[in-house]
């Protein structure tokens, strides 16, 4: 199972473009601050995750500084890259 789901400050967006099938894409930054258990000790987790939106969520007039919940899920930047990258299926406003 590939699925990701993370609260996050949205810190940069993209001008919105197109795929050649005219799918409207928007590639944003998504920064996430919490505090987690890890080993039975609280560990501060600070962390940017890079993302693409397609279709019509990409046209939802997301803003810089919006606290979201994002849900996609992890892929290959590109066929030859090994750099991951979030793709949103959902993204809620907090």
């Amino acid at each position: 199972m590939n699925k990701l789901v993370i609260q996050a400050e949205v810190v940069q967006i993209e001008p919105l473009r197109y795929t050649p099938a005219g799918i409207p894409l928007l590639s944003v930054v998504l920064r996430h601050v919490s505090e987690q258990v890890e080993a039975g000790m609280k560990r501060k987790v600070e962390c940017e995750v890079n993302a693409v939106v397609l279709g019509n969520l990409a046209l939802t007039g997301l803003k810089l500084g919006a606290q979201v919940v994002a849900q996609g899920f992890l892929a290959k930047r590109s066929l030859k890259s090994t750099q991951l990258v979030m793709h949103i299926n959902d993204m809620k406003s907090m």
